[in-house]
């Protein structure tokens, strides 16, 4: 794919300074996160040797170490958004000489956090479960994990337990087999599960600098915005989420189909569709990559006729296999059949509701009806960016068509987030305001996830609302101050920041 024109200009610049001490203090607050993780973070009831621990009965079943275990969390995490930015600061000019400290930033931050209790989700719970679900010879397209009689020893969310899977054949074949291999220990499987997030993680860092260089983009600050990221460090090594892998191997698929190999690419992103329906986004893009440049609309119509063929035959016999076909067409909806307030087409909706309720009307009814409107104008911005648009601008455009559906959805996740970072860094993030509300994002999930699931004992005085207004305040006090008063930071979030202003390197 012919080189995109550089969104972030890349000149002869100063080269690292001090850079290993932003990483020590990174490595400090992962620390931080995994001892805070002993106490708060998510534990199986099955867990009976950790149970045991002396360390981990003291952080979670005394008031003094639940508060510490929150605050340990609270204040690493934190921490580690203040590492991040000032390694970018320490970085600044992205010389030849860059990559190896953030690449051992990477390194340094992941391994604490590859070592903690689940954070921020237990969604690693249900992938046991549904492990068990496949081993029972249901359909999890169809059953729910609370068919199996010990799914709430297991640890995953009753929330989910009646609802079929969102996932893809391949990620089912992934859970059947490390509880094939685990005999559904949930310690172990957690390991397992772990490791294939961190084969996730380092396609990413793989990838991500490669699809940069296509663009004539820095492949090290595009890095150090990607993997050395605290929300992508947090929802895939912490949180153990699957888009790891999945986004993983679409970047993958997204390289190989530019460098003029598109049948393995497009057979990676098929698995990657396998793993999350979502990515099914990429095929459109990467059959006008496969037709090439100034290719006609005949030739555009057969290569996008080619790849879906491809893809979808793949997953075809996918269903075959495992004799669920498409099963997973119809689950899709399942985790987006909520809201959540911060999204903005939410909490547009809630105020449509609220209003329509005040006014005697059907409140909901209404909300519903402006998120099928928002749904239907994400697809409007994903047409004009297939049909539309510069052949060398094919990934800004994916990333544009992808962005619409995160954020024009009721519900935004932070690992939803998670998947846009790569596709918008590689193509070029300006440090201007595109980079500050990088910044302010990545403090803001930071911030909520650190307050939002706490696994705190129901059976003393610090009640689990306590403990999540004392994070909430712990952490959100410290992104004011890296914002407001930290002498290093702060001058990030100004209005008119230079990169290489004076004395930002002390």
């Amino acid at each position: 794919m012919p080189a995109q024109l550089p969104l972030t200009q890349v000149e002869k610049q100063p080269g690292p300074h001090r850079p290993n001490v932003a990483i020590i203090q990174g490595f400090i607050g992962s620390l931080m996160m995994w001892m805070g993780s002993l106490g708060v973070g998510w534990l199986s009831l099955a867990s009976a040797d950790l149970r045991r621990n002396p360390i981990i009965i003291w952080l979670r079943f005394e008031p003094v170490g639940a508060i510490l275990s929150v605050l340990l969390l609270a204040l690493g995490g934190m921490l580690l958004i203040r590492a991040w930015l000032r390694l970018g600061q320490r970085l600044n000019g992205w010389s030849d000489e860059s990559r190896p400290f953030v690449l051992k930033a990477i390194i340094a931050w992941t391994v604490p956090l590859a070592a903690a209790l689940p954070l921020f989700s237990r969604d690693v719970f249900a992938y046991i479960a549904q492990g068990q679900v496949m081993v029972a010879k249901l359909n999890p397209y169809v059953d729910g994990y609370s068919q199996i009689s010990n799914y709430l020893q297991i640890g995953a969310d009753d929330l989910w337990a009646q609802s079929p899977t969102p996932y893809g054949p391949v990620f089912l074949w992934i859970e059947e087999g490390v509880v094939r291999i685990t005999g559904g220990h949930p310690d172990t499987s957690i390991i397992l599960f772990r490791v294939i997030a961190l084969i996730g993680v380092a396609l990413c860092v793989y990838f991500v600098p490669k699809l940069a260089e296509l663009h004539s983009i820095n492949g090290t600050r595009a890095l150090w915005l990607t993997a050395a990221n605290p929300l992508f460090l947090i929802n895939f090594v912490a949180a153990i989420h699957n888009d790891s892998l999945m986004i993983g191997l679409a970047l993958a698929g997204l390289y190989l189909t530019a460098t003029k190999r598109p049948v393995l690419g497009i057979l990676l992103i098929t698995l990657s569709v396998g793993i999350k329906p979502i990515t099914l986004i990429f095929l459109p893009f990467v059959g006008l990559m496969w037709a090439g440049r100034n290719a006609s609309w005949p030739r555009k119509f057969l290569y996008w006729f080619m790849t879906a063929g491809l893809s979808l035959g793949i997953l075809w016999i996918m269903g075959l296999v495992n004799t669920f076909g498409f099963g997973w067409v119809g689950a899709l909806s399942t985790p987006g059949s909520v809201w959540i307030w911060y999204a903005p087409i939410g909490f547009i909706g809630m105020v449509i509701a609220s209003l329509g309720d005040a006014l005697e009307l059907n409140g909901w009814g209404l909300a519903n009806a402006f998120h099928t409107l928002a749904r239907v104008a994400s697809l409007v911005i994903i047409a004009i960016q297939v049909f539309r648009g510069d052949h060398s601008h094919l990934v800004r455009r994916l990333a544009i068509a992808f962005a619409s559906i995160v954020l024009l959805a009721p519900m935004i996740q932070s690992w939803y987030v998670v998947w846009l970072i790569p596709l918008f860094a590689v193509t070029g993030i300006r440090d201007d305001w595109q980079v500050k509300f990088l910044y302010v994002t990545v403090a803001f999930f930071m911030v909520y996830a650190i307050s939002d699931q706490l696994d705190i004992f129901p059976y003393f005085d610090l009640s689990l609302a306590v403990a999540r207004q004392l994070a909430a305040v712990a952490a959100l006090a410290f992104a004011l101050y890296l914002v407001f008063l930290d002498r290093s930071t702060k001058v990030l979030f100004r209005r008119r920041y230079s990169p290489l202003a004076p004395g930002q390197l002390h």
